[in-house]
């Protein structure tokens, strides 16, 4: 159970301006309390997730999403915290693909490849806060965003909606839907860093994590996929039994280490996506006791382990975030599935909805 050091109280959703970008635009933010101790704030410009407070199991709260504590920082220091990223989240090899014969080029912003949408993909833009609304049972806002047609070199007008809602069973659901009115490639996850010790707290490299999966997808010297579906078995990359996120991170033998200077992978979570959210991850804290469940729909989750984080963010603690203190987990489709047929289909056609449902579960558990 979580602890919580008050009575459950009801949900409740505030809207309030968390700043203004160059042009003069607000940017909002909803505030989304549980009534149970779990409190989540979500920004308009890119439908990100810039606070997520949870008691430990002492009842002592802390925020373990890293994040800038004003604007200015989202502007000057780009860095996906906490954002929605797409349309193509992870990366697509030399922002080419081709669809129905048709080839189309996306900026390259990762090496030689495209990363998370381009040089201005979902992170770098206002939504609209188009619902905000509490009961009973959870708190939740609705966020819209119109991508136009030939956006980043993308086909299709893409209208995107992200739900974020968090209940009082203690869980943050962040809901992706899309809809084209033209054939085009979709992939939207969530790219939060995450510390279950609180942000700013140091390295992440004691919690321990789960993650469902028996094959992984090795990359090449510039993160795309090779197309070889590795099985983790006796590899730095075997997390089916929990263990310190930082246990095999320094295995010098690994050359898929050496290419991502630490994770940076996709876990073959499954070949297809699922008709309902699975548990596919688990990370606990042994030191404050928090637990991290996830579960998604997605057949892949890119695992990151914060490797470029670099000592020059100062987060809302006042204190800086280096290499490893902070996690990401990114359900998704795999990357560069334009370009690899036995990766699936990231295409979406007029008719069709995109969905991919993303469920955060946070829980306590006993001392050592």
């Amino acid at each position: 159970m979580l602890s919580a050091p008050f009575a459950a109280q009801a949900t409740s959703a505030v809207r309030s301006t968390f700043g203004h970008l160059p042009d003069g635009r607000a940017v909002e933010a909803v505030t989304l309390d549980n009534g149970h101790g779990i409190t989540a704030r979500v920004l308009a410009y890119g439908a990100r997730l810039q606070s997520l407070r949870t008691p430990d199991r002492h009842g002592h709260e802390a925020d373990i999403v890293l994040g800038h504590p004003h604007m200015k920082g989202y502007l000057d220091t780009p860095q996906y915290f906490g954002a929605t990223v797409g349309r193509y989240a992870n990366r697509i090899a030399k922002g080419r693909f081709t669809l129905d014969g048709h080839t189309y080029q996306v900026p390259v912003n990762d090496g030689p490849n495209s990363l998370h949408g381009g040089t201005k993909g979902f992170d770098k833009v206002l939504w609209t806060v188009v619902g905000v609304e509490h009961d009973a049972d959870h708190a939740s806002v609705t966020l819209r965003y119109v991508s136009p047609d030939g956006d980043m070199g993308y086909p299709g007008t893409l209208t995107v909606t992200a739900i974020y809602s968090l209940d009082t069973k203690n869980r943050l659901t962040i809901d992706y839907r899309a809809t084209t009115d033209k054939p085009t490639i979709v992939n939207l996850s969530n790219h939060a860093y995450w510390n279950l010790g609180g942000e700013g707290s140091g390295t992440v490299m004691n919690q321990r994590m789960m993650i469902a999966a028996d094959t992984y997808l090795p990359v090449d010297a510039t993160a795309i996929p090779t197309g070889q579906f590795a099985p983790v078995a006796g590899t730095p990359f075997d997390f089916r039994s929990a263990k310190p996120i930082g246990r095999d991170i320094r295995d010098g033998a690994s050359q898929q280490l050496l290419y991502g200077h630490g994770y940076d992978h996709n876990w073959v979570i499954s070949r297809h996506a699922s008709a309902k959210p699975r548990l596919i991850a688990r990370v606990s804290d042994p030191d404050s006791g928090r637990v991290l469940s996830l579960y998604s729909c997605q057949p892949g989750l890119q695992f990151y382990s914060g490797n470029f984080l670099d000592g020059t963010t100062q987060g809302p603690s006042g204190r800086t975030y280096r290499q490893g203190d902070a996690f990401v987990l990114e359900p998704q489709l795999f990357p560069d599935t334009p370009n690899q047929p036995a990766f699936g289909s990231a295409r979406l056609a007029p008719g069709q909805t995109y969905r991919n449902h993303i469920v955060y579960r946070f829980s306590t558990q006993g001392g050592h």
